[in-house]
């Protein structure tokens, strides 16, 4: 691994360590302190008024599907050009994921497309921050309002970002994080639920825990042990170990930020009159957490992509390609879905790499990563 440079990864520093040595040593493994404290320093960093942690982005995604309501053969509208839990978790609850087309600058959802997606059946509108890169939430939250939907933001990318000088995390209905190891903080495997709105809170505890209530209870108590399951959920929670190793990357986050920003800047310059492939470029008033770096190759070079790819592996450069459209794997293909419903995301695909970033790299690291792709592109 020593020789390989990953699209991303974690990077674990001594106090993290001790952090987790310290809960080990505990009375609690799971189901203790560190938990409500995670939560409470996760909202009080975004903004939120709720944070709700959960076992992964994925069950997070579960959760606040189920505490937006969403039935069976209701609709979730949202990206192709994102990780497949972002719509199989509407699959789970029976609902239907239906697919806008995207931004081909930023990778992101393509707003002009929604209104025109829109049924009787639409429940949630799920945007997702890709690479880092917010959506525009204002617009999004417009529609989402005109139309009585659900605003989720999957920004499972984007934790440290800013969309208009407000940290992600209070600009959706529910915001939906991941705390992998390539994310910006990591807790090995987890996830959470940001919420200003105490009823979608109180369902996401619920639903985390296996629909069991200790509290506000529907009947008669029996006696101090007794607790209620007053609707189906999941063991859905994360553990405390967990939970002190996101507690102690929290502290870090601005800095983990910071650098992948410093070595987004050096590619930019280092990148900006190349003749090989786009990339995208922060607006006014967005701040990307820059969770990817996606090149998108030039027309003259798409045909060339896997040669491409192999080379830059071949170099040691763990390059990825994000994402196949959700709609092309096969089990949505088995749902009937066809291809060609959003061209962009499909020449998306087509074209983009993703070159690395991450927290522990160096400018050194960077210029090597540079130069490779560089000479790769000009040998193939």
């Amino acid at each position: 691994m020593s020789n390989i440079m990953p699209y991303s990864r974690q990077l674990i520093e001594d106090d993290d360590i001790q952090a987790v040595l310290k809960v080990l040593k505990s009375d609690y493994l799971t189901q203790g302190p560190e938990i409500a404290a995670f939560e409470k320093e996760l909202a009080e960093y975004t903004g939120a008024r709720y944070a709700v942690l959960f076992s992964s982005g994925t069950a997070a995604l579960h959760g606040a599907y189920f505490a937006a309501g969403l039935k069976a053969g209701e609709e979730v509208i949202t990206t192709p050009n994102t990780f497949a839990a972002t719509a199989n978790a509407a699959l789970y609850l029976g609902g239907r994921p239906v697919f806008a087309d995207i931004e081909l600058k930023t990778g992101n959802i393509n707003l002009d497309l929604i209104e025109e997606k829109i049924t009787t059946k639409t429940k949630i509108l799920t945007v997702v921050d890709y690479s880092g890169y917010p959506v525009d939430m204002d617009r999004a939250r417009d529609i989402a309002k005109k139309y009585g939907l659900v605003l989720v933001e999957d920004a499972c990318h984007s934790l440290g970002a800013y969309y208009k000088s407000k940290k992600i995390g209070t600009l959706a209905d529910m915001t939906i994080l991941s705390f992998h190891p390539v994310k910006s903080i990591t807790t090995g495997e987890g996830g959470a639920v940001l919420t200003d709105n105490e009823e979608y809170y109180h369902k996401l505890l619920l639903f985390r825990q296996h629909g069991i209530s200790k509290e506000n209870f529907i009947n008669e108590a029996h006696g101090t042990w007794y607790y209620e399951m007053q609707l189906l959920g999941y063991n859905y929670r994360m553990s405390d170990i967990q939970a002190a190793l996101g507690r102690s990357q929290l502290k870090k986050l601005d800095r983990f930020i910071a650098r992948r920003r410093e070595i987004i800047s050096f590619y930019q310059e280092f990148f900006s009159d190349n003749e090989y492939f786009d990339f995208t470029v922060e607006e006014e008033g967005y701040f990307s957490s820059w969770h990817l770096f996606p090149i998108r190759l030039k027309e003259h070079l798409i045909t060339k992509k896997r040669k491409i790819f192999e080379a830059l592996r071949a170099q040691g450069l763990w390059v990825q390609v994000h994402y196949i459209p959700v709609y092309w794997l096969p089990f949505y293909q088995s749902l009937g879905y066809p291809k060609g419903i959003c061209p962009n995301a499909e020449k998306f695909y087509e074209s983009e790499i993703s070159i690395p970033v991450y927290q522990a790299m160096t400018l050194e690291d960077a210029r090597k990563v540079a130069s490779i792709l560089l000479e790769v592109l000009q040998n193939v």
